[in-house]
Parts: structure tokens; sequence; C-alpha cells
């Protein structure tokens, strides 16, 4: 049965914890949601719960990776992106500090805490301060793989984590790299370059898709910055693409899709699948999904006006 991704993250987190004393996790006092709490109870000395306070958790983050620590900094996405967004600006992207940002339940994963809680900005937001590579976690495995990339890399970034489970998208032996998205199903028709818990969604839309004769390629680009543009503009050979995210089309995996198509020349028709230029709303997150589009039957339309537009 899949794991939820919170719940793999704070495992992996304690896992890597016991070999490497430098790893100190910080939280805003949501470290039981996040699942930093794990962390916390098997090194105690290691965890600092600082409070509902974003931008002084980055501040004393930043002290931290300036004494040679690795500080995993942890809260709800929303909030980490938009109130610790100036420290991001001024430790991370100016100063280059290694430290590592965990948003957690991203996208609509928030869903009963309400739309002020829902994360569809901040990709967008990360994506635009330099030096701040951006990552998005689809399954267990990746989000095994993101943790120790970050503990063993000496570089800013954020990490985008789900709240909900997601099965497994990734061969056992799958070998992730900075800078690079994976295929995850062979396909010539249509492209679907797909990120988080959607990689999963894009898989089952191709299902759908098999049995009406279309032959989708399913890409998992979990490395948003730097993004694969070679792999992109591999899948503009299908003479069709879309793209599928669990957060506003404007400024996230469409849009650096997108930048990269034009600048290299592809012109192949595009579909954004995503928040269509709004906020959500409270409710059961499937049902969200389903009613603002971000769900397998949306993903399958979406191919299927890409291919007929060819």
């Amino acid at each position: 049965m899949a794991k939820a991704i919170r719940d793999v993250y704070g495992e992996t987190l304690k896992k890597y914890g016991e070999t490497n004393e430098n790893i100190v996790v910080l939280d805003a006092d949501v470290s039981s949601s996040t699942k930093s709490a794990v962390f916390g109870k098997a090194y105690p000395d290691r965890f600092y719960n600082c409070g509902i306070s974003e931008y002084a958790m980055m501040g004393i983050a930043a002290g931290m990776a300036k004494s040679g620590k690795i500080p995993f900094v942890n809260t709800f996405a929303v909030f980490l992106t938009t109130l610790g967004s100036l420290a991001a600006r001024t430790f991370m992207s100016y100063s280059g500090l290694p430290i590592k940002m965990m948003g957690g339940y991203g996208g609509l994963s928030d869903a009963f805490d309400g739309a002020t809680h829902h994360a569809l900005e901040d990709i967008a937001m990360m994506r635009t301060l330099p030096n701040i590579q951006v990552l998005v976690a689809s399954d267990a495995q990746i989000t095994d793989w993101m943790v120790k990339y970050a503990i063993e890399t000496p570089e800013p970034m954020y990490i985008r984590l789900s709240r909900d489970a997601a099965p497994d998208c990734h061969p056992a032996d799958a070998k992730f790299e900075i800078g690079k998205g994976m295929v995850v199903k062979e396909g010539t028709d249509v492209a679907i370059i797909a990120c988080g818990l959607m990689v999963s969604t894009a898989l089952t839309a191709a299902e759908q898709l098999a049995a009406k004769g279309i032959n989708a390629k399913v890409v998992d680009m979990y490395s948003i910055k730097p993004i694969d543009a070679e792999l992109i503009v591999e899948c503009a050979k299908c003479g069709a693409i879309v793209t599928a995210e669990e957060h506003s089309v404007i400024g996230g995996l469409g849009g650096a899709v997108a930048e990269v198509l034009a600048k290299e020349g592809c012109a192949v028709p595009t579909e954004m699948v995503g928040m269509m230029d709004r906020h959500g709303e409270s409710g059961p997150y499937k049902s969200l999904l389903k009613k603002y589009g971000l769900d397998a039957d949306a993903v399958a339309a979406a191919a299927e006006k890409a291919v007929s537009r060819k």
C-alpha cells in the first residue's frame, strides 16, 4: 500500500540523521503534520521548534548553515514560501547558504484547512530566486533520494512534499539526477510532463488514452530548477505536450516547459493542466482535484485536445 509522502519524509530524515550529526531540523510548530517530529523524537538535541515564526526560523537556519550544519526547515509550503520568502531571498539566494526548505502539504493536499493553506504559487515563487534549486517529490522512492541529495549537496534548495499518499512511479533501480526528468512510460502520440502526485495521475490518464488508441509518454519532471531542457525537446518529437501540476498554470511547471519550448523553437500544441488563475477552497482532497480539473479524466482530456491540434 502506498505511503503518505510526509510519512516517508519523516522516516527518511530520521534514517539519515542517525549517521550524520550535522543534520539539524527546524519546524514552525507543525512538526506532527510535517512529520519532522519523527526526527525530533529520535534526536531531540538537534530539533528546534521555532514556533509560528517562519522568518525567524529561516534566520536561525542561516546561522546554523553558516556554522557548518545542514538545516532542514519545515512548515506548510504556503507559509514557508510566503512568510519565509524574504529570508530565502536574503540568506539562500543572495548568500548561498545551504538551507533546505521543505515545503509540506503542497498543492491542495491540506484540503480541509481551507483555501488559505493551499500552496498553489510556491514553485513559481521559488523558481524566480537565483541560485535556489527546486524539486518536487512524486513518490516514496524519490522522496528518499531528495533528502539524501539535500544532505550531500551544499546548495540552497526548496523541496515540495505532499500530505497525501502516492503510488510508486519509478523502478526499484531508478537513478535520479538534479537537472533531469525521468520517463516513467514510453509513448509516441503525446507527452505528459508532470510533477508531484500528478505523475501517478498522468499514468492513470495514459491508461485511459491507450483504450482510445492514443499512446502517451509520461515524464516525471521532478527537477523543476534546473530543468531538463533536453528531455523536453525530446518530448516535443511526440508532436503534442501536456503539462500536469498541482499548482497554478502561471509560473510553475507549465511555464517552465513553455519557456524551454519557445527558446528551442519547438512549435508543438501544448495544453496545461493546473489551477487556472484562482484560489481553491476547503473540502475533500479528491473532490477538489476533480472540481478544479486536476484528476486523470482532465489530464486525458487535455491530451486528446493536444493530439487533435497536431
